[in-house]
């Protein structure tokens, strides 16, 4: 077999697992619906995306550490698995505390796979194209991301039942276990000696790591908090319907999966520094509109902006930070991925913030924080 058809064959699999992460981003659609079923206010829905992302806060950094000790394929193995008992919680028991624990163990399979899964691409890609490939994994992802809100959609119209898709997302879960467990993969240049926790926490002393970490933190705060906001800022100012008006978060993943595809060429031939400058103004302008504007079409197209601006911050900053220590691609990427927790502490204030003004108006100034920042960190990228 060719060099180029062997790595295609160990490309597949990794491939199946990056959708397998597009999961989490169930949790905007799923909030939104249990918020319906079980009549909670913002503050109290909330708190299931500030579950999820919780745990990249502790789960992170000794991921990077389990990594240095069985490799990072039996780590993804590991998440896989633990992602899909947490797809079998809400098809067994539907209940406050059951959706807490379902999301809980979803976020602890994520925070697993996103710290191992990204370093695994990085045995099979050159570090050259790192950057391109790493949006390819995004644009794999997003596809599920994008069909979330549709199954749910359909399910609750066709069968009253919109958690269809845990079992439909389980069986590709399942799928994703067999075939990398199949797949081997060359980790060299992984295993050694474990580091310790202060040992990956110094790295935040290197300023672009530091600067990183809190770019991270403000697109995953930024991506939460607008499939979780979009479809209620419809409902506010529409007064349309939820299964109506869930479609907001299909339109930002369409545009954030076009996004990463087209990224995917783009950053292959381009500025990193220039593609992510436009990046930030695109969700600049989209999340303006979203202070303003009270139409169907309108609003749709400020969350398109604002999604397909967003496609591309991550692989960007997350290759960035491997490629400046790439002698501890474990750690920065255990690093990285804990700045995920953006996606806990972003939805809580939002929600906080909606229900101080009784209007999504709050929650959207939050969130522009985040773009400003983003803003900010262009002007710290390499070319």
């Amino acid at each position: 077999m060719s060099k180029s058809n062997n790595t295609i064959v160990k490309l597949i699999p990794i491939m199946l697992a990056f959708f397998a992460m597009g999961f989490v981003d169930l949790v905007g659609t799923a909030t939104n619906y249990v918020k319906d079923d079980l009549q909670l206010s913002d503050t109290m829905a909330n708190i299931f995306p500030s579950m999820v992302f919780f745990w990249f806060l502790i789960c992170s950094v000794p991921t990077g550490m389990l990594m240095n000790r069985i490799g990072r394929r039996k780590t993804v193995l590991l998440s896989l698995v633990v992602t899909t008992v947490s797809l079998l919680l809400p098809i067994v028991s539907y209940s406050f505390i059951s959706m807490l624990l379902s999301f809980s163990l979803l976020g602890i399979g994520n925070a697993l796979m996103q710290v191992s899964l990204n370093p695994l691409l990085s045995n099979v890609v050159s570090g050259d194209r790192l950057a391109s490939s790493l949006t390819f994994g995004q644009f794999v992802k997003a596809i599920a991301s994008f069909i979330a809100p549709l199954i749910a959609s359909w399910g609750a119209l066709q069968f009253d039942n919109w958690r269809i898709l845990f079992p439909i997302f389980m069986v590709v879960a399942i799928l994703a276990v067999i075939f990398l467990g199949m797949t081997n993969i060359n980790e060299d240049d992984e295993k050694g000696e474990s580091s310790t926790f202060a040992e990956c926490f110094t790295l935040l002393g290197d300023k672009l790591i530091l600067l990183s970490f809190l770019g991270i933190m403000c697109h995953v705060g930024i991506d939460v908090g607008t499939n979780v906001t979009a479809p209620k800022i419809l409902i506010e100012r529409l007064e349309i319907p939820l299964n109506e008006a869930i479609y907001a978060t299909s339109v930002y993943f369409l545009f954030r999966t076009i996004g990463c595809f087209s990224g995917t060429f783009i950053l292959a031939k381009f500025s990193s520094k220039i593609f992510f400058g436009i990046s930030s103004v695109l969700m600049l302008l989209g999340m303006a509109g979203l202070f303003f504007f009270d139409t169907k079409m309108a609003i749709y197209a400020c969350v398109a902006l604002i999604g397909f601006g967003n496609s591309n911050i991550f692989p960007v900053i997350f290759s960035g930070a491997l490629l400046h220590l790439p002698n501890k691609k474990n750690e920065v990427s255990g690093l990285m991925i804990m700045g995920l927790f953006g996606g806990t502490i972003f939805p809580l204030i939002m929600g906080v913030a909606s229900d101080a003004v009784n209007a999504q108006i709050g929650a959207v100034a939050v969130m522009m924080i985040g773009v400003l920042y983003l803003l900010y960190f262009t002007t710290k990228i390499k070319k």
